[in-house]
């Protein structure tokens, strides 16, 4: 049994801690190899394959769809894929669950009301990106406008919640079906992003039953949206003015499992593989 573990030409190895998916992979007979999305000599009819770290395609979006939509067999599906790529997927959840409120803007001219919506100061960032590239926080249109770079495409305003700082960003881990763990990412002093290439770190932490709740129930609100089961997500939140907390993200085309602080959700995810290649054996025999 084969799953090709899908990265970017920039991370060979994969995600960090990617080892150890391997390694947890091979202990249950399944032969795992991380190759990048876009290598002309990868077959991709040669197993089950899974998106772990593609992390370059938010500047490849037509390409990485197309190459998508033509992979045989994948977890998750192209359909989750497209429907995730752009973060206005908030808008559609808050139907259902408490959300980061969201404004989308489609033009430089949509930011005025876009501000006086979320308030200020408030956080812009694209509607397609990945590791907060290009996100920044903004104090008045004027400021916004200049933030626009490129000035085209869709963007997302939201409001600046300082529990960023104080408290951190939470992430919880969903696997077929399960909330199997949690993580909670901190800020460098003077920084809003989370992301350990702007300094900031990530520990373990214990699942709540606030977490866990509200993690299966975003699952869920997707699942009914798109008619579709997901296979795996990463659900990030951040504390709201109210306590409550609010979802920031559904991560479900490329979730970074944080193998490096949490190397247990490897087995999970591994055991995830190998279900879903049993049953492709089964569906071919």
């Amino acid at each position: 049994m084969t799953v090709l573990l899908v990265t970017c030409q920039e991370m060979p190895t994969g995600e960090p801690g990617g080892e150890h998916l391997v390694t947890a992979c091979r202990a249950r007979g399944i032969e795992a190899t991380w190759v990048a999305w876009d290598d002309s000599s990868v077959d991709w009819n040669s197993g089950l394959v899974c998106l772990r770290s593609p992390w370059d395609y938010a500047a490849r979006r037509e390409e990485f769809v197309d190459w998508v939509r033509g992979v045989p067999w994948l977890l998750n599906s192209a359909e989750i894929f497209s429907w995730n790529l752009d973060k206005s997927y908030l808008v559609a959840l808050s139907a259902y669950v408490a959300t980061v409120p969201s404004v989308v803007i489609d033009s430089a001219g949509d930011l005025p009301e876009a501000l006086q919506t979320v308030g200020t100061p408030a956080v812009l960032k694209p509607a397609v990106g990945v590791g907060g590239a290009g996100v920044s926080i903004v104090r008045d249109a004027e400021e916004a406008v200049a933030a626009l770079s490129p000035p085209s495409g869709r963007w997302l305003a939201q409001p600046l919640l300082d529990s960023v700082r104080s408290e951190g960003e939470w992430s919880v881990f969903v696997l077929d079906g399960n909330v199997i763990s949690a993580a909670l990412k901190h800020a460098a002093p003077g920084e809003f992003r989370v992301h350990e290439h702007f300094g900031g770190h990530i520990e373990h932490v214990g699942l709540s039953a606030e977490l866990s709740e509200l993690a299966t129930a975003t699952v869920a609100a997707a699942e009914h949206l798109l008619g579709l089961r997901l296979d795996y997500a990463r659900v990030d939140a951040l504390r709201g003015p109210e306590g409550t907390l609010l979802v920031s993200e559904l991560e479900v085309i490329e979730p970074g499992l944080y193998l490096n602080v949490i190397p247990e959700n490897a087995e999970v995810f591994a055991d995830l593989v190998a279900s879903r290649l049993a049953v492709g054996r089964m569906d071919v025999s």
